[in-house]
């Protein structure tokens, strides 16, 4: 079988594996399948999809995204980045725009949009 369009290859999963929770050495609940909800997780990003258009071979995508947003309230994510980083050769690493922060004077910033209508004199 070959791998699915963004699905991780056995080297990528074998670099990322034991930095997630879940594993049998780990302690707490076993993970039923790491590598199938991070693929899903993948799938999601990199498609630009909604979360409710997940294949169902993922599982339940309210299920997946649960699990995905609790392992960002933990950092798990984050940690994974972290240590992918160090390798300057990494050429699988994606930077996506929700990563990126925009100053707030970008975005409109404090009291909200300052918007002037044509024909309309302005006020002091």
């Amino acid at each position: 079988m070959g791998i699915k369009r963004y699905e991780l290859s056995e080297g990528q999963w074998a670099r990322i594996a034991p930095l997630l929770p879940g594993k049998v050495s780990a302690p707490g609940r076993t993970a039923a399948d790491n590598r199938l909800f991070v693929n899903g997780v993948l799938w999601v990003l990199r498609s630009g999809a909604h979360w409710p258009d997940l294949p169902e071979r993922y599982g339940k995508w309210k299920t997946v995204h649960t699990r995905f947003s609790r392992w960002v309230r933990k950092g798990i994510w984050e940690k994974v980045f972290e240590d992918l980083i160090k390798d300057r050769y990494n050429k699988y690493l994606m930077l996506d725009t929700t990563l990126v922060r925009v100053h707030q004077q970008a975005a409109n910033g404090k009291g909200g949009p300052s918007l002037r209508l044509w024909g309309v004199p302005e006020e002091d």
